[in-house]
């Protein structure tokens, strides 16, 4: 019962407009400063960045293009090899873990390098490039330690509330943002 009292109030608020959307901000920002920076300190995390990194580097914007035109091409096809190769990684396999032991709190996690491209995710993203989203240029290019929180929407395929809790990502080594990581938080979860 507890459930779906809040659950309803949620609602509610969800339709209240966009004061709502940032009810929640401060229980992502605590999630974000605790379990999420453990996960996005992790050393497999931090290398796999660095590998992408070191292999995008010198990718100007056509070839960001190309690759998010395949990645979308590839999602409705049977033959998937950018798709199946960004999903089959070591990174991508990690964070599908840490999505399930998280009983539910996250929905979807995924990792960006310096260019807002796609190294590891949880489960199969709408696009391969994310660097015209606010869920990088808030986090990867504003620095260390930024964080962008986006609005609370009904997950379609969860049918649950979530936001989207964002992260840059710092090398321990070097000090410099390297990526950003994006959280999906079912906010009904929240701690």
């Amino acid at each position: 019962m507890k459930r779906i009292v809040f659950t309803g109030a949620l609602a509610l608020a969800f339709l209240g407009g966009p004061a709502a959307a940032n009810e929640f901000a401060d229980q992502l920002t605590a999630l974000a400063s605790t379990d999420i920076s453990k996960i996005v300190s992790d050393p497999q995390v931090i290398a796999a960045i660095k590998a992408q990194n070191a292999e995008t580097s010198g990718y100007d914007q056509a070839n960001i293009d190309a690759l998010d035109k395949q990645w979308r091409a590839e999602i409705d096809k049977s033959n998937k090899p950018l798709i199946d190769k960004t999903l089959g990684n070591a990174l991508s396999g990690h964070l599908h873990e840490i999505k399930e032991r998280g009983g539910g709190l996250y929905t979807e996690i995924f990792v960006m390098d310096a260019k807002g491209l796609n190294v590891g995710q949880s489960d199969i993203t709408s696009d391969y490039w994310q660097g015209d989203e606010a869920k990088w240029q808030e986090t990867f290019l504003i620095g260390k330690g930024a964080t962008h929180i986006g609005d609370v929407e009904l997950d379609e395929s969860t049918q649950s509330y979530q936001s989207q809790l964002s992260v840059a990502i710092t090398d321990p080594d070097s000090g410099e943002v390297i990526g950003a990581a994006t959280f999906g938080v079912n906010i009904e979860l929240l701690p």
